[in-house]
């Protein structure tokens, strides 16, 4: 196997951005930012959710979403919406104009 093939291994502190909670993990992951935690230095990886705020492991029933993830979808979504209702409102008006369009120009047999 080549050497330089793969990402180096090292340990990244990760922090969980909604709770503050933090804890070490070997990753291939490669962080610019440190800090100091627990005496050593460390990567750090900031991730939006983990176990500490997930509420599957939490036991609530609400979910709190810190970065807007879930707005911004309802958002998207909404737009797509309108679209299709946009698209469908403007095909039924063309093809009422086209029909009129043909009434005009066929001519009546005499």
């Amino acid at each position: 196997m080549k050497k330089e093939g793969h990402p180096p291994y090292q340990e990244v502190l990760f922090v969980d951005s909604s709770t503050g909670f933090r804890f070490i993990c070997g990753t291939t992951l490669q962080p610019k930012e440190k800090e100091v935690y627990e005496g050593k230095e460390y990567p750090v990886y900031k991730v939006p959710v983990s176990s500490a705020s997930h509420p599957f492991f939490t036991g609530s029933n609400q979910f709190i979403d810190s970065e807007g993830r879930v707005d911004k979808f309802v958002k998207r979504y909404a737009k797509k919406v309108e679209k299709k209702e946009e698209k469908k409102e403007g095909s039924k008006e063309d093809k009422a104009s086209k029909k009129t369009v043909e009434k005009k120009t066929k001519k009546k047999p005499s």
